[in-house]
């Protein structure tokens, strides 16, 4: 959806309790098995959230990967001021290793404002301001919204499998979020504008996502496929969500051919995409008669 490349830098802003740390920390557990060393930089926050972080990447595995540099807010100014460079330096130091690594500053507002308190002290201009918020959709989790998040490199960033299912994916949820505001106002729809409603919130629904439960690339090709190609158009959007969790699992047992084709070409080929219809419509009959039981 917002493709990060390596080499890229990704900004993440919004109100408070939005999921902006969630997005970070999953993020670190999608990099396991990549060969990728990840730091956190955790600045001016609470010692309480940044050990419920800790725990998190340890009980997933991901500490062994995984450095934390943690000024809390009871370290004084200084220290927070001069906990992203620390970061940074760690991440260096395996970048000249030719190593690959992927870095978090949670928050830089914080360090913003460590350096506004010694730009006060020192009686210098500080020169810079808090950042905006208000950039996320507080009533969905993962709670980003689609119409004003921007990748600085887009399709460039993702494996041609993912591009050839989710090109039109961004598009049709920012056109899908218009239609919505509009449909308020207006008292009858025609079946066209109904139909892409209903397309719009199933396409919604299926990019909500349980926290630190990242899915495979191969994994979310399967769900964008599903919901791109309209055969979620049938189900309750209640059901939606169950539904792709069974096919998951019901690709993984019984078509484990889809998964290696995907991951050792990297390309969404003929072969692959027979097998993932093959399974869609398998488990569509088996989860409509369970629900009829």
């Amino acid at each position: 959806m917002i493709p990060i490349g390596r080499g890229q830098r990704e900004l993440i802003i919004g109100d408070r309790q939005t999921g902006k740390t969630a997005v970070a920390t999953d993020t670190i557990l999608n990099q396991q098995g990549q060969n990728v060393i990840c730091v956190y930089v955790a600045i001016g926050q609470k010692a309480s959230s940044v050990a419920q972080v800790v725990t998190s990447l340890q009980e997933r595995g991901a500490m062994e990967y995984t450095i934390v540099v943690a000024e809390t807010a009871d370290s004084p100014a200084t220290l927070q001021y001069l906990a992203p460079y620390t970061g940074a330096a760690l991440a260096e130091y395996f970048m000249y290793r030719k190593r690959h690594t992927l870095i978090i500053y949670d928050d830089l507002s914080k360090q913003a404002q460590a350096y506004r308190q010694m730009s006060l002290l020192l009686r210098r201009p500080p020169g810079r301001e808090a950042y905006p918020g208000d950039l996320f959709n507080a009533g969905i989790r993962p709670a980003i919204n689609v119409g004003i998040s921007v990748s600085r490199v887009g399709s460039a960033a993702q494996i041609k499998a993912m591009k050839q299912v989710a090109g039109k994916l961004k598009l049709e949820l920012a056109q899908f979020a218009e239609l919505e505001a509009f449909a308020q106002f207006a008292s009858d729809l025609d079946k066209a504008t109904q139909n892409q409603l209903a397309r719009g919130q199933r396409l919604r629904e299926l990019l909500k996502q349980s926290q630190s439960a990242p899915l495979t690339v191969e994994e979310q090709i399967m769900t964008i496929f599903t919901g791109t190609n309209g055969y979620l158009d049938s189900l309750e959007i209640g059901q939606v969500r169950k539904f792709l969790v069974e096919l998951r699992t019901y690709v993984k047992t019984n078509k484990p051919q889809f998964l290696e084709i995907i991951s050792s070409t990297k390309t969404f080929t003929e072969e692959a995409e027979a097998l993932l219809k093959e399974a869609i419509q398998e488990q569509m009959e088996r989860f409509l008669l369970q629900e009829q039981a």
